[in-house]
């Protein structure tokens, strides 16, 4: 069993940063963040390979956002720089134990996080 535990969620103001972090409990294929606006579906942040390292991100978030990983603390991150308002959401980290298709479809998705909250305030 794969457990993800989040943490780093907060009140930030605009063009403020936040660090999410996301530790799993066993090795995992990929990891990714998504995001849930009250109201709204859940929608694909950042994703990266645990073994290449290979990104992709959401045009809404580039270069603003950046994912990472340890590989020996089996960590993901996702560094978010420039924040906005309508950043504002219940973050999720999500897992792929193995490869299961599109990093941005979240059924893809075997292993989810307890969700953060972030809030950017104007």
């Amino acid at each position: 069993q794969v457990h993800l535990v989040e943490s780093g969620g907060g009140l930030v103001q605009a063009g403020g940063s936040l660090r999410l972090s996301c530790a799993a409990s066993f090795s995992i294929y990929a990891m990714s963040w998504f995001r849930q606006a009250p109201g709204q579906e859940r929608d694909f942040v950042a994703a990266i390979t645990w073994g290449g390292g290979r990104t992709v991100y959401a045009d809404s978030v580039k270069g603003r956002f950046t994912i990472s990983r340890d590989n020996a603390k089996n960590t993901a991150y996702l560094q978010m720089n420039s924040l906005r308002p309508e950043d504002t959401a219940v973050y999720y980290c999500a897992a792929q134990s193995y490869y299961r298709g599109s990093y941005s479809d979240h059924l893809n998705y075997n292993y989810w996080g307890q969700g953060t909250r972030v809030t950017v305030s104007s």
